[in-house]
Protein backbone atom coordinates (compact mmCIF):
# COMPACT_ATOMS: atom_id res chain seq x y z
CA UNK A 1 0.00 0.00 0.00
CA UNK A 2 1.41 3.31 -0.94
CA UNK A 3 0.41 6.59 0.78
CA UNK A 4 -0.83 9.26 -2.40
CA UNK A 5 0.98 12.82 -1.66
CA UNK A 6 -1.55 15.80 -2.84
CA UNK A 7 0.26 18.96 -3.42
CA UNK A 8 -1.75 21.34 -1.40
CA UNK A 9 -0.39 24.99 -2.15
CA UNK A 10 -2.35 26.53 1.08
CA UNK A 11 -1.03 23.91 3.45
CA UNK A 12 2.14 24.26 2.15
CA UNK A 13 2.04 28.07 2.44
CA UNK A 14 1.05 27.92 5.89
CA UNK A 15 3.94 25.28 6.64
CA UNK A 16 6.44 27.57 5.24
CA UNK A 17 5.12 30.39 6.72
CA UNK A 18 4.83 28.89 10.23
CA UNK A 19 8.37 27.13 10.10
CA UNK A 20 9.26 30.88 9.32
CA UNK A 21 8.17 32.34 12.38
CA UNK A 22 9.46 29.90 14.09
CA UNK A 23 12.89 29.83 13.07
CA UNK A 24 13.28 33.61 13.41
CA UNK A 25 13.55 33.74 16.79
CA UNK A 26 14.80 30.14 16.98
CA UNK A 27 18.53 29.95 18.84
CA UNK A 28 18.77 26.84 17.47
CA UNK A 29 19.96 28.24 14.04
CA UNK A 30 22.26 30.67 15.35
CA UNK A 31 22.35 31.49 18.98
CA UNK A 32 25.28 34.01 18.79
CA UNK A 33 24.26 36.42 16.05
CA UNK A 34 20.59 36.55 16.06
CA UNK A 35 18.52 37.88 19.02
CA UNK A 36 15.18 36.54 19.34
CA UNK A 37 12.21 38.62 17.87
CA UNK A 38 10.22 40.01 20.49
CA UNK A 39 7.35 40.28 18.20
CA UNK A 40 6.83 37.37 17.08
CA UNK A 41 7.77 35.64 20.44
CA UNK A 42 4.32 38.17 21.96
CA UNK A 43 2.55 36.76 19.11
CA UNK A 44 3.47 33.07 19.78
CA UNK A 45 2.52 33.55 23.53
CA UNK A 46 -1.07 35.02 22.90
CA UNK A 47 -1.21 31.27 20.91
CA UNK A 48 -0.07 29.53 23.62
CA UNK A 49 -2.24 30.49 26.10
CA UNK A 50 -4.57 28.02 24.55
CA UNK A 51 -1.72 25.74 22.67
CA UNK A 52 0.33 23.02 24.74
CA UNK A 53 2.14 22.36 21.49
CA UNK A 54 2.75 26.26 20.97
CA UNK A 55 3.85 26.45 24.96
CA UNK A 56 6.10 23.40 24.46
CA UNK A 57 7.47 24.51 21.02
CA UNK A 58 8.41 28.14 22.34
CA UNK A 59 9.95 27.12 25.02
CA UNK A 60 11.97 24.67 23.78
CA UNK A 61 13.46 27.12 21.23
CA UNK A 62 14.21 30.08 24.01
CA UNK A 63 15.66 27.33 26.66
CA UNK A 64 18.51 26.91 23.70
CA UNK A 65 19.33 30.50 24.19
CA UNK A 66 22.53 29.85 25.91
CA UNK A 67 22.67 33.93 27.33
CA UNK A 68 19.15 34.87 28.14
CA UNK A 69 18.75 38.59 28.90
CA UNK A 70 16.05 39.60 31.47
CA UNK A 71 13.28 39.92 29.23
CA UNK A 72 13.58 36.20 27.49
CA UNK A 73 14.06 34.69 31.28
CA UNK A 74 10.70 36.41 32.01
CA UNK A 75 9.25 34.77 28.69
CA UNK A 76 10.58 31.65 30.22
CA UNK A 77 8.86 32.15 32.99
CA UNK A 78 5.58 33.10 31.43
CA UNK A 79 5.77 29.45 29.56
CA UNK A 80 6.70 27.77 33.22
CA UNK A 81 3.20 28.84 34.09
CA UNK A 82 1.64 28.00 30.91
CA UNK A 83 2.89 24.62 30.82
CA UNK A 84 1.91 24.34 34.54
CA UNK A 85 -1.79 25.71 32.84
CA UNK A 86 -1.66 22.97 30.50
CA UNK A 87 -0.26 19.59 32.64
CA UNK A 88 -2.81 17.37 33.74
CA UNK A 89 -0.38 16.17 36.65
CA UNK A 90 -0.89 17.92 39.73
CA UNK A 91 3.29 17.61 40.33
CA UNK A 92 3.65 18.89 37.12
CA UNK A 93 1.65 22.02 37.81
CA UNK A 94 2.83 22.98 40.83
CA UNK A 95 6.59 21.99 39.64
CA UNK A 96 6.47 24.47 36.80
CA UNK A 97 4.93 27.25 39.19
CA UNK A 98 8.05 27.00 41.54
CA UNK A 99 9.98 27.51 38.62
CA UNK A 100 8.35 30.15 37.45
CA UNK A 101 8.72 32.18 40.59
CA UNK A 102 11.69 31.50 40.71
CA UNK A 103 12.97 32.27 37.21
CA UNK A 104 10.84 35.58 37.78
CA UNK A 105 12.42 36.21 40.67
CA UNK A 106 15.68 36.54 38.49
CA UNK A 107 14.13 37.96 35.36
CA UNK A 108 13.09 40.83 37.51
CA UNK A 109 16.38 41.00 39.55
CA UNK A 110 18.00 41.44 37.02
CA UNK A 111 16.20 44.40 34.91
CA UNK A 112 13.67 45.78 37.81
CA UNK A 113 12.15 48.15 35.91
CA UNK A 114 11.19 46.54 32.94
CA UNK A 115 7.78 46.77 32.44
CA UNK A 116 7.28 44.47 30.32
CA UNK A 117 8.73 41.86 32.66
CA UNK A 118 6.96 43.19 35.57
CA UNK A 119 3.43 42.92 33.58
CA UNK A 120 4.13 39.28 32.66
CA UNK A 121 4.80 38.46 36.38
CA UNK A 122 1.92 40.82 37.33
CA UNK A 123 -0.58 38.97 35.15
CA UNK A 124 0.43 35.65 36.00
CA UNK A 125 -0.03 36.01 39.77
CA UNK A 126 -3.04 37.87 38.77
CA UNK A 127 -4.91 34.70 37.20
CA UNK A 128 -3.11 31.95 39.90
CA UNK A 129 -5.85 30.91 42.27
CA UNK A 130 -4.97 33.38 45.66
CA UNK A 131 -4.76 29.64 48.06
CA UNK A 132 -1.92 28.54 46.19
CA UNK A 133 0.58 31.53 47.55
CA UNK A 134 1.68 32.64 44.23
CA UNK A 135 0.66 36.48 44.25
CA UNK A 136 3.14 37.94 46.70
CA UNK A 137 4.45 40.49 44.42
CA UNK A 138 0.81 41.93 43.00
CA UNK A 139 1.65 45.51 44.51
CA UNK A 140 4.96 45.19 43.95
CA UNK A 141 4.46 45.01 40.55
CA UNK A 142 1.66 47.16 40.38
CA UNK A 143 3.53 50.02 41.66
CA UNK A 144 6.59 49.31 39.74
CA UNK A 145 4.28 49.47 36.11
CA UNK A 146 2.48 52.65 37.29
CA UNK A 147 6.00 54.60 38.31
CA UNK A 148 6.92 53.32 34.56
CA UNK A 149 4.03 54.62 32.80
CA UNK A 150 3.77 57.74 34.62
CA UNK A 151 7.57 58.17 33.62
CA UNK A 152 6.65 56.72 29.82
CA UNK A 153 9.53 54.40 30.10
CA UNK A 154 8.31 51.45 28.45
CA UNK A 155 11.84 49.51 27.93
CA UNK A 156 11.30 47.34 25.09
CA UNK A 157 7.43 47.18 24.90
CA UNK A 158 5.84 49.00 22.30
CA UNK A 159 2.46 51.33 21.93
CA UNK A 160 0.29 48.07 21.00
CA UNK A 161 1.87 46.47 24.38
CA UNK A 162 1.45 49.79 26.53
CA UNK A 163 -1.93 49.96 26.14
CA UNK A 164 -2.19 45.95 26.51
CA UNK A 165 -0.53 46.36 29.85
CA UNK A 166 -2.97 49.63 30.77
CA UNK A 167 -5.85 47.81 30.20
CA UNK A 168 -5.44 44.94 31.78
CA UNK A 169 -4.31 46.85 34.93
CA UNK A 170 -7.74 48.33 34.40
CA UNK A 171 -9.22 45.44 34.01
CA UNK A 172 -7.89 43.23 37.04
CA UNK A 173 -9.45 45.77 39.13
CA UNK A 174 -6.36 45.64 41.14
CA UNK A 175 -5.41 49.55 40.96
CA UNK A 176 -6.37 52.59 43.72
CA UNK A 177 -8.54 55.28 42.19
CA UNK A 178 -5.79 57.47 41.54
CA UNK A 179 -3.98 54.82 40.03
CA UNK A 180 -6.92 53.92 37.41
CA UNK A 181 -7.57 57.75 36.87
CA UNK A 182 -3.86 58.38 35.67
CA UNK A 183 -4.40 55.07 33.54
CA UNK A 184 -6.93 55.91 31.74
CA UNK A 185 -4.94 59.64 31.32
CA UNK A 186 -2.25 57.36 29.75
CA UNK A 187 -3.78 55.46 27.99
CA UNK A 188 -5.93 58.59 25.71
CA UNK A 189 -2.76 59.65 25.14
CA UNK A 190 -1.15 56.71 23.40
Amino acid sequence: MSATFIYNPVKYLLLVMLAGMLMSFGPMKNAVDTPPDLPVIRKLLVTALESKKTTDSLYNSLGEIKERSALINAYMGTLEALKAKHAWNPYNKFKYLNDCEKTFKSAVTADPHNIEIRFMRFSIEHNVPKFLGYNKNLVVDRLEMVKQIDAKYYASADKVLVKTIIKFMLESKRCTADEQKRLHQHLAAL
